[in-house]
């Protein structure tokens, strides 16, 4: 549609109409005079007569209708610290890592679009591309355009899938196939075949071995990188469905050109391999270049796997996932914060040293864990084997599923305090702000087992998911069945539509709690998982902070945040939350959280909750019952029974200063467990009368 042609104010004040050379198309004009020709918003309002404001939007619906098509230069991106170090410590040909937070596209979109960047820059005339599929491959595609080169082919890396997906092989290898003008070569067969013999069978076919050796001339390969969650692309696809995942591939951690990878980087064998139709590990490897396009924290452990089997060699990815790869495999970043700009700009101020009480910031967690053991005596021990796990003492018992839980320090009185009869059996304690290894958690799990299995219950951390993923392989080694719940109830760490990329923060002490109720009145394995996995998925947390915490070693800020300012989003270990803003009353600061987990949890009248007003560390009692007291006004007026409330320091993040506020969105069957009796260090509740 042609934009109506305007008036605007002209420099001498006076009201005049837009001069005819610009008013048919002023947004192509104003592109141009501002893209091309590099004037300013300024110079281009008084070159066609409009004012700035007019100029200003004419650029961005010249953006968002395709007439400006903005590409960012590649090198920029490799030269950012983190991918620097993504590429020197994997040893990659090429790394470009983006913002993890853009706009209103996905992260996937956003994916998408800097690995259609990555590719127009690296092929040239001859090459073989062979393609695999996904959400990430297809958003590629679906950024992708190039004006063509000589002799180009794309090679489908797969057989086909009947699963009703947009993003099959076909599909991507297709679609890039046309974005980039070049020959398409199919695998004319399905992914998946009945047997091995079935599978000689095709591949002896004039067709489709002419086709297959294609793809063994694939000199790229562009490729997704799938977690193992049941939500994962390998299991929408049909390549592998869940029963065959826990059964035949118990090691696998990720999946990449349809074939599996453990934690290690290793490949991992089942009896779907025999039957696959599409280029294998070894052959991959042998791919001179080896695009894999991939983010998002719930695949860290995924992309790790593959960068440490060196199934891939260049790597596009987001700042928090690199940021996730490198702390899972021990890198060590410099204290720095990325930018959020404050609320009161200028107005930041770098503290000096807090004073704490220790005695050496190292021993600070075992010291702080003897000290927990000594108070609670009663009602905790230690774990043989380990000085980092804790156990109930009238917790285990023969015939109990044992339920296990753990994460990093700091968090106090998170996670022993939640050991005890009716809770946990057993917790494992990492270091400040850093996963338990596998070793001790494998050791609670020894010391808690009584034939009835093991449920795993941690945040959604990537040091946390493969720790005790890896425990838990070990575990089932020895013959003990473990299951595991992932806690996503940080409701500011992604978007709802990918819930299981979420961070899992305060909510746990819910989780914990309904978990522990379940095995203590006798359920079985899979019951206490399944009322554990719907706990979960029915709790909502968002943090808020007033000032940041100071690590016990440097006793500095993990980060700034103005004297005015507060930050709202934020993350048990100071991860950057949503947008900052102006302090502002606490009624305000509890409508803030409140509404934001309302609009998601959408409760009816009616409808019960319960409620966890936590302190960060630093918050005294006063102001939590200050929100408390407005927390449940608005739940009142709303017609939402309280039906539980905590109030306190039950999940901290060191010293922070600041709250987050949890709502269990309660059910009847929740009700019962949430009100069994319990006792432990941090939360005890009696029956009721």
């Amino acid at each position: 549609m042609t934009p109506r042609r305007e008036t605007a104010k002209a420099q001498d004040g006076v009201l005049t109409e837009m001069p005819m050379r610009f008013g048919e198309d002023p947004l192509l004009w104003a592109a141009w005079l501002y893209y091309e020709d590099g004037m300013t918003q300024g110079d281009i309002a008084k070159k066609m007569g409009l004012s700035r404001a007019s100029v200003n939007a004419y650029l961005a619906d010249a953006r968002t209708r395709g007439l400006v098509n903005i590409e960012i230069e590649p090198d920029r991106f490799r030269a950012v610290s983190i991918a620097v170090a993504l590429k020197e410590r994997f040893d990659l040909q090429d790394c470009l890592v983006i913002p993890s937070e853009g706009g209103e596209r996905s992260l996937t979109e956003r994916l998408g679009a800097a690995g259609a960047q990555a590719l127009r820059r690296v092929m040239r005339p001859g090459d073989t591309l062979a393609v695999t599929w996904g959400r990430t491959v297809l958003a590629v595609a679906d950024a992708l355009s190039h004006p063509g080169l000589d002799d180009l082919r794309v090679v489908q890396a797969t057989g086909s899938t009947t699963a009703r997906i947009p993003w099959t092989p076909e599909t991507c290898a297709s679609r890039i196939a046309q974005a980039l003008h070049a020959s398409w070569v199919p695998i004319s067969a399905p992914a998946i075949v009945s047997d091995p013999a079935l599978r000689r069978d095709l591949l002896n076919q004039p067709l489709l071995a002419e086709q297959v050796a294609v793809l063994a001339e694939a000199n790229r390969i562009l490729m997704g990188v799938s977690s193992m969650r049941p939500e994962s692309t390998i299991h929408t696809s049909g390549f592998l469905d869940s029963a065959d995942h826990h059964r035949d591939y118990p090691d696998a951690v990720a999946s990449i050109v349809g074939r599996l990878v453990s934690a290690r980087g290793a490949a991992v064998t089942g009896p779907v391999n025999d039957r696959t139709i599409g280029i294998d590990l070894e052959a991959l490897r042998r791919i001179p270049q080896r695009i894999a396009v991939a983010g998002g924290i719930d695949k860290i452990a995924a992309i790790l796997a593959v960068l440490r089997g060196r199934f891939a060699n260049v790597l596009v990815t987001d700042a928090a996932t690199a940021r996730g790869i490198l702390k899972a495999d021990g890198w060590q970043e410099s204290p720095r914060r990325p930018a959020l700009a404050s609320a009161t700009p200028g107005s930041a101020q770098i503290r000096s040293h807090a004073k704490k009480l220790f005695n050496a910031p190292q021993d600070a967690v075992d010291e702080s864990l003897a000290g927990a053991l000594t108070a609670h005596g009663a009602i905790i021990g230690p774990v043989p084997e380990t000085s980092r796990a804790v156990m109930a003492l009238d917790g285990p018992r023969e015939g109990k599923v044992g339920i296990v839980i753990g994460g990093g320090s700091g968090h106090e009185p998170g996670f022993w305090g939640y050991v005890g009869k009716g809770c946990a059996d057993a917790a494992v304690i990492g270091n400040i702000f850093a996963a338990p290894p596998p070793g001790p958690i494998l050791a609670a799990s020894r010391a808690v087992n009584r034939g009835a299995g093991l449920l795993y219950i941690y945040g959604n951390f990537s040091g946390d998911v493969m720790n005790f993923d890896m425990a838990a392989e070990m575990a089932g080694a020895e013959g003990v069945e473990v299951r595991s719940v992932v806690t996503t109830d940080d409701i500011a760490s992604s978007p709802p539509d990918a819930r299981g990329s979420r961070r899992g923060v305060a909510g746990n002490v819910f989780v914990f709690k309904i978990a522990g109720a379940a095995a203590d009145m006798g359920a079985s394995l899979s019951e206490c998982e399944a009322i554990t996995r719907r706990a979960a998925a029915r709790v909502y947390t968002m943090g808020l902070a007033l000032e940041p915490a100071r690590l016990p070693d440097t006793r500095q800020p993990s980060f700034e945040l103005g004297p005015e300012d507060m930050e709202l989003g934020v993350g048990v270990h100071g991860e950057p939350g949503m947008v900052r803003h102006k302090l502002v009353p606490a009624d305000d600061a509890a409508d803030m959280l409140l509404d934001r987990i309302l609009q998601e949890m959408n409760p009816a009248r009616g409808d019960k909750v319960a409620v966890l007003v936590n302190s960060l560390g630093g918050t005294p009692a006063m102001e939590l019952y200050i929100l408390t007291r407005r927390i449940g006004q608005r739940l009142r007026a709303k017609g939402i029974i309280l039906h539980r409330t905590l109030v306190g320091p039950y999940y901290t993040s060191l010293d922070m200063e600041g709250v987050s506020l949890t709502l269990l969105h309660l059910d009847d069957e929740l009700v019962t467990y949430l009100d069994h009796p319990c006792q432990s260090a941090a939360l005890t509740i009696t029956a009721r009368p």
